[in-house]
């Protein structure tokens, strides 16, 4: 067990958080996954529960080979990637299947083992490393917005173009991820606002010609504006309004310390309760302390996330940190505020707390990323001299 540690680098309160989280997905997992053993005609929620068991097991197993990975490497395994996942988006968009009635093809099927892949949540990985890897080529240095085009928005346009048709809110998070990412990295602000206006326009064409064929994407913009107006309504008699009724119910009766563990009643009608929903049924079960739990493991993930990223010795290091982190975060708390009905109904899920096995591996491949470079900080500190007795060294490394 000692030599196992041993092997295992990187900022240990990223590892202590990731840890909780998982930790705390399987009894909420199995408890939410209920529903789906129901409809499934499955005797019981215990298949459910070591498939999770075995997705995280297999997150862990990623975490740690990428985090054995100098992180300097990413940037020439993004190039070579892009083109890769550019074909498994067109292979989604032409042959792909559904999941558990989703209303869109997202996924592929994994040839001989006969397991199912989201393309879409790699190619998010993916374009944040390459767009993290161009905006630190470009540092301090005088650009136009034509020398940026064919390098950088080109590619952000293929992969937002071939997920769209499928899935608008992982379009709208990755475009608003890549923004902020641009942003922070320095890129002029009048050129985002070009590529803002851009991506309206272009979301306007593809909305019109949409209504103009419909029988291209069947029911895809009607599903978006059903949820947009049911959110600006007040809801109505539809799946999505169903859908955030029960989650509301559900949180209206955990109140402070919850039902307790696996008596949650609104497990038995709420859709998705193991993935979409599932904070919904953790704060009936867990009450508001659970809840709280969650935003506070979710906010000091953010926080060492930007610590780490602070404390990386190159821009790559800083903004890669930033790119592939800062997304984990923003779904989490996009996941929460629909179950609150703060935000429309999007289908994104709780990371590391949901069921699914792509979301899964991919967050941990991106927690993979962010430990890659805090081990390379690690090492060059030890190559340094610390002060231990300066007050302000010892609080930051605490901390």
């Amino acid at each position: 067990m000692t030599n196992l540690l041993s092997h295992i680098k990187g900022d240990k309160l990223i590892w202590a958080i990731v840890t909780l989280l998982a930790i705390f997905s399987f009894p909420c997992v199995y408890s939410a996954s209920s529903n789906l053993a129901y409809t499934s005609n499955s005797a019981s929620t215990f298949a459910f529960f070591v498939k999770h068991f075995m997705h995280l097991m297999l997150g862990f197993l990623i975490i740690y080979g990428v985090h054995r990975i100098p992180y300097r490497y990413f940037r020439g395994l993004s190039m070579v990637m892009i083109p890769i996942v550019l074909v498994l988006l067109i292979v989604t968009m032409l042959q792909g299947t559904t999941i558990e009635g989703a209303n869109a093809s997202r996924w592929i099927q994994i040839p001989l083992v006969g397991m199912s892949f989201q393309t879409s949540t790699l190619a998010s990985v993916v374009l944040m490393v390459y767009v993290a890897r161009y905006l630190s080529k470009i540092q301090d240095k005088d650009i136009t917005f034509k020398e940026t085009i064919l390098p950088l928005w080109l590619p952000v346009f293929l992969v937002l173009v071939l997920i769209l048709p499928a899935n608008f809110s992982t379009t709208a998070i990755i475009f608003a991820m890549v923004l902020i990412l641009a942003f922070i990295g320095g890129y002029p602000f009048k050129y985002l606002a070009i590529i803002v206006g851009t991506g309206i326009a272009a979301l306007a064409l593809f909305i019109l010609v949409a209504k103009a064929f419909p029988d291209l994407m069947p029911n895809r913009i009607q599903t978006w504006e059903n949820r947009v107006e049911n959110f600006a309504n007040g809801g109505e008699d539809t799946e999505a309004d169903y859908q955030i009724e029960k989650a509301k119910i559900a949180i209206a009766s955990g109140g402070i310390q919850g039902l307790g563990p696996g008596k949650s009643v609104q497990k038995n009608f709420l859709p998705q309760s193991s993935s979409d929903f599932i904070f919904a049924i953790i704060v009936e079960e867990y009450g508001l302390l659970g809840g709280l739990f969650l935003v506070i493991m979710y906010c000091w993930l953010l926080f060492r996330i930007v610590i780490i990223s602070q404390k990386a010795d190159t821009v790559f290091g800083k903004l890669l940190v930033l790119g592939v982190g800062l997304p984990i975060v923003f779904q989490a708390f996009i996941n929460m505020a629909v179950a609150v009905e703060l935000f429309p109904v999007t289908g994104q899920t709780l990371p590391l707390i949901s069921s699914g096995g792509t979301s899964i591996w991919m967050t941990c491949l991106a927690i993979g990323i962010i430990l890659s470079v805090s081990v390379k900080r690690e090492e060059i500190k030890e190559m340094e001299e610390i002060d231990d007795d300066n007050p302000l060294e010892i609080l930051s490394e605490a901390i």
